[in-house]
């Protein structure tokens, strides 16, 4: 960040985009905190006093000297940018200039601040020009305190055009909430009316703020994944370089949190919480068969890149952006989120920690039958997948039992899981149908009678070949491989004639194709199911967004069996 506040010159004005700054109680606050960030701070008091229009937010950054408080108001003053190539490299989150003089024309603003390595700190207060009209010393810790008094008083007609004030306070919490989300180490306290509101404490990730913000969401219930990206081919290297980009994620686990509304697809670029259409459709359509009809995933993606692939410079509120290079940060998006949901050593902290690992389970080897035409069919042990996809290590799970014909028991190295079989082996076969969707001829066609137009026309859709074979009567030449050799390939072809698109059929044949509950398996095949499970891409959840496991660690069961008991003491001895 450069040193001093400087007006800049009309060069640099006129190419940044030009709008109102300060519209509403919420903007007060974003622009403050902005500048407090930029300031390096790391506590951050907000206090507000809604009937008198007041807001006042303290901190205890690097802070200001007297002769840059005496130009921190006027039009276009700012410490962050001097030239026209500074806005292609823009690293803080203010650099305008307009905030506060736009606060000072529309309301009275009074500044206390103290630089780092004086004795004194100063009390500056403006006029509607945005010019120091009083000057003071005045004892004060190191930072800055800034006051804005009497929001909007000149124009009441602008305080009747504005939410009412519970909306107002919303729209502040949300303001705070989403930039902590940015700014995780950052301590946060809130008052309304000298009393305390709200607080978030701070973390080293977003994964600790997220459960303080989103009251119903555990720590155990998100997965987090950071990744260090090359910057995309096609980066103006001359500006900005090439340094490397990170990637972090925080993702709401399927078969734990998900939300009725798509409200918590958030997006986040250097610090900033940005809209982003085409990334947070792209988050959606990653999690699309991981959950319940109707239901949105619960993420937050922040991306911190190359300052040239951002051009900030498209709104106001710097909140709507282009972002250079956009495909190729997709892919990233969804290569992210796949690895995220994996079930590995790495998505499993205790499995790479733990000491205590002990035989949970005896169970001696089942003999069953396995006679129906839904089989299994071998596959790579995880290991060798691992080497030869160059793909992250999977955890070692051993099938131990089952139980009611229904659960397989897997024992791994921090407890035991129960994982249904049915909807193991169905996330098994879609994705399998997702890669290679096969249709093959029928040796006998398959007879369909009474078909609707729009059940033809699906079916056509699809690739299946139907020809009329009569009075209301069709002839179906193909079927998807998996269901050729099935008794019942006329009932699953009239299904999938009754409507959705390839996604929906492939879901439809998956689960008719996979074996059902109440099938006796041997552990050969029990553990030939664990083993291509481990390997999906979304192994949490079947393409029904039900989830698969049910895990029982170590830990819960000491704790519930109370092994952490001194013997003698816990008999009284």
């Amino acid at each position: 960040m450069n040193s001093g506040i400087e007006i800049l010159s009309k060069e640099v004005v006129n190419l940044i985009a030009a709008g109102e700054v300060i519209d509403s109680t919420a903007a007060v606050v974003r622009e403050l905190v902005e500048n407090s960030l930029d300031a390096g701070a790391m506590r951050i008091v907000v206090s507000l006093w809604p009937q008198q229009w007041r807001v006042r937010v303290a901190d205890n950054g690097t802070g200001m000297n007297l002769t840059d408080l005496q130009k921190a108001a006027h039009a276009h003053s700012t410490s962050k940018i001097k030239l026209v190539d500074d806005l292609y490299k823009i690293t803080s989150l203010g650099f305008r200039g307009e905030a506060l003089h736009s606060m000072a024309t529309v309301a009275e603003l009074e500044i206390l601040s103290r630089l780092t390595g004086t004795v004194e700190g100063w009390r500056v207060v403006y006029n509607s020009q945005g010019k120091a009209t009083h000057i003071e010393a005045t004892a004060m810790a190191i930072g800055t305190v800034v006051t804005v008094s009497n929001l909007f008083a000149a124009w009441p007609v602008r305080r009747q055009g504005l939410p009412s004030p519970a909306q107002q306070l919303r729209a502040v919490q949300t303001t705070i909430e989403q930039i902590a989300l940015c700014h995780p180490h950052i301590t946060w306290q809130v008052q309304q009316n000298g009393r305390l509101w709200f607080s978030i404490s701070p973390g080293s990730t977003a994964q600790q703020i997220m459960p303080q913000i989103i009251r119903q969401v555990r720590h155990g219930d998100l997965q987090q994944l950071t990744l260090e990206l090359p910057t995309p081919e096609g980066a103006e290297q001359g500006k900005a370089g090439a340094a490397s980009s990170k990637l972090q994620l925080v993702l709401g686990l399927p078969d734990r949190c998900y939300r009725r509304r798509a409200d918590w697809v958030r997006v986040a670029m250097n610090g900033r919480l940005v809209r982003s259409p085409d990334l947070e459709h792209t988050i959606i359509g990653a999690m699309a068969r991981t959950l319940p009809r109707d239901r949105y995933p619960v993420c937050f993606l922040h991306l911190q890149i190359c300052p040239s692939q951002i051009n900030w410079n498209r709104h106001p509120t710097k909140a709507q952006v282009y972002l250079h290079s956009l495909s190729y940060w997709q892919e990233q998006v969804n290569s992210a989120i796949e690895q995220t949901l994996r079930i590995s050593p790495e998505n499993l902290p205790e499995a790479v920690h733990s000491q205590r690992m002990e035989k949970l389970l005896k169970v001696s080897e089942a003999k069953g039958g396995y006679n129906l035409n839904r089989s299994i069919q071998p596959t790579a042990s995880p290991e060798e997948s691992a080497n030869q996809n160059s793909e992250p290590r999977f955890i070692e799970l051993r099938a131990v039992a089952q139980v009611h014909n229904m659960y397989i028991l897997a024992e791994h190295p921090t407890g035991m899981w129960l994982i249904e079989q049915h909807i193991a082996h169905e996330r098994i076969l879609y994705e399998q149908l997702c890669d290679h969707w096969q249709l093959v001829p029928l040796e006998v066609p398959v007879i369909l009678n009474h078909l609707s137009v729009a059940q033809l026309e699906q079916m056509q859709r699809l690739g299946l070949d139907v020809e009329p074979f009569g009075e209301q009567m069709w002839a179906v030449r193909n079927a998807p491989a998996l269901l050729v050799s099935r008794d019942d390939c006329k009932e699953a072809l009239l299904e999938l004639s009754l409507g959705g698109d390839l996604q929906t059929a492939q879901v439809a044949t998956a689960c008719r194709s996979a074996i059902r509950n109440g099938t006796e398996l041997s552990l050969p095949e029990m553990q030939t199911i664990l083993d291509q499970w481990q390997t999906t891409r979304n192994p949490r959840t079947c393409p029904h967004g039900r989830p698969i496991y049910l895990s029982l660690e170590e830990s819960a069961l000491a704790r519930f069996f109370r092994r952490h008991w001194v013997i003698g003491k816990s008999h009284g001895i």
